[in-house]
């Protein structure tokens, strides 16, 4: 007679564990809806990411075909002049 109680108990804390397992463990509900925001993030990042590339990719080419991105890069970021010319510099005095 004493064998069904047993079985029962043991058959309880066998379900209360995978529960646990199930809800709190390794694999449960809760980490995998973590991985399914850390997917989401990580495509809006890959998003970003190629569309940096495409804009990299298309001021490469520019670079390739014709001086005239070098001509204007030369000029804004190096102050660049071509002979003849006068460079005049404004200063924000706003900043100041």
């Amino acid at each position: 007679m004493r064998s069904p109680k047993w079985l029962f108990v043991i058959l309880l804390v066998v379900f209360s564990g995978l529960q646990y397992r199930l809800w709190v463990g390794e694999g449960s509900f809760t980490s995998a809806a973590d991985l399914l925001v850390k997917i989401d993030e990580q495509k809006a990042e890959n998003e970003t990411l190629h569309e940096r590339n495409r804009i990299l990719y298309a001021e490469i080419l520019e670079l390739k075909e014709g001086y005239e991105t070098v001509e204007e890069r030369a000029r804004s970021e190096l102050g660049m002049v071509k002979p003849g010319e006068t460079l005049y510099q404004l200063i924000d005095s706003t900043k100041y």
